[in-house]
């Protein structure tokens, strides 16, 4: 694998996201909710570098479903807390089409959300489906197949300390290895 994004540059990337939230909310209190699954490792690094007052919580959201390309999305709010009447930062790992932040974005203000903005560790340098952007993003990379950091293929390398290109070769041996 090719390392897109080492430890450190995740590390302060993180941090300068943090940052940005903080001077923008200041101590108003914020609801966030991170993305299942892939933003977990974002979620839990970031809002310990959040001062403001905070609830958390999760939703599910899947287009990928075991390949390489997004498909169809898949919602499940049955885990989210309360948002009406709340200011709510989505967080998510990766604005790829944009068909996922757009879709809950959606999801948020229909259960009475006061105000909605989005985080996201990776910005794809793609063509989008949706007009909608990320609020806040930490890294804009190339259109590449990424893995680690939460990140995922077949439900493997979520647990890597950084970032990494998956190459074709690797997509091929690691769905080689699922099926056996």
């Amino acid at each position: 694998m090719r390392i897109l994004l080492d430890e450190d540059q995740l590390k302060q990337g993180v941090e300068d996201l943090a940052s940005r939230i903080d001077r923008d909310y200041g101590r108003s209190a914020l609801t966030v909710v991170a993305v299942m699954t892939g933003s977990l490792v974002l979620f839990a690094d970031l809002i310990r570098r959040l001062s403001m007052p905070q609830r958390v919580g999760v939703i599910q959201a899947s287009s990928y479903r075991g390949g390489t390309q997004s498909g169809d999305l898949h919602v499940d709010s049955g885990m989210l807390i309360d948002v009406a009447d709340r200011d709510v930062l989505l967080v998510d790992d990766i604005f790829d089409t944009g068909k996922t932040l757009d879709s809950l974005c959606g999801v948020m203000q229909e259960m009475g959300a006061r105000s909605v903005r989005t985080a996201v560790l990776l910005h794809k340098q793609r063509e989008h489906i949706t007009s909608l952007r990320p609020d806040y993003v930490a890294f804009q990379i190339p259109d590449e197949f990424v893995v680690g950091y939460g990140l995922d293929y077949l439900d493997m390398y979520r647990n890597l300390p950084y970032l990494a290109v998956l190459e074709p070769e690797e997509i091929e041996a690691t769905a080689a290895e699922a099926k056996s």
